[in-house]
């Protein structure tokens, strides 16, 4: 919470019924800091991203959201760095990168890193979207452009970030970028094998298509 000291904030916590704990935990904060602050938002099984971020937009009171994981993958040390730059450029999205000079990946094997990068490369090849890293999930959107963009995509998983974010250069809106580091969770493990590869190939190309 020290890394917006100065900004009025809640915290909307969408968990679907995960078995690690997160709803236990999630209360003690409560405790803490308060349910007006904490709010937790639970759903019954695993529904998909994109339904995921709309749960969490019906109860979003701010202006600005800003959409972030819940593993500390995300670290909120960047927060003011995404608020910073939004307020100097007045951009309705600014989105963390991995792939500039500064900013960089912990804790992924090799095989890892060359598969998001590949992905990255080949999207940037085809699409065009004027942004490093379209699969990253660590963005600030004017709450009203990202309502907008929910409606307006139709991928689910892997692809859906990049739907989000190709969808809104071809709506022309102003994006920015800041450098992070995301660094990989240390308890559990990340869902990237060869249906979720797949998956975004076929995405790949039905954006190539249909933007």
């Amino acid at each position: 919470m020290c890394e917006l000291r100065d900004v009025e904030f809640e915290v909307i916590i969408v968990d679907d019924g995960s078995p690690d704990g997160t709803q236990e935990i999630v209360k003690q904060l409560q405790q803490v800091y308060g349910e007006d602050r904490i709010l937790l938002r639970a759903r019954p099984k695993k529904l998909g991203l994109g339904t995921a971020y709309a749960h969490g937009l019906k109860h979003a009171s701010g202006n600005f959201v800003v959409i972030m994981d819940a593993d500390l993958s995300h670290h909120p040390k960047y927060l003011p760095a995404f608020i910073k730059k939004q307020i100097e450029t007045g951009a309705s999205i600014v989105t963390g990168t991995r792939y500039v000079k500064v900013g960089g990946v912990h804790g992924w094997t090799l095989m890892r890193k060359l598969t998001s990068r590949g992905a990255n490369v080949l999207a940037q090849t085809l699409l065009w979207p004027g942004v490093s890293d379209l699969t990253g999930s660590f963005r600030l959107y004017r709450k009203s452009v990202l309502e907008d963009l929910i409606n307006s995509c139709v991928s689910k998983g892997y692809v859906f970030q990049m739907e989000m974010i190709v969808r809104a250069s071809r709506k022309g809106h102003h994006i920015e970028e800041v450098p992070i580091t995301f660094v990989d969770r240390v308890y559990g493990s990340s869902k990237l094998g060869g249906s979720e590869i797949v998956e975004y190939l076929k995405g790949l190309l039905y954006l190539l298509f249909t933007t």
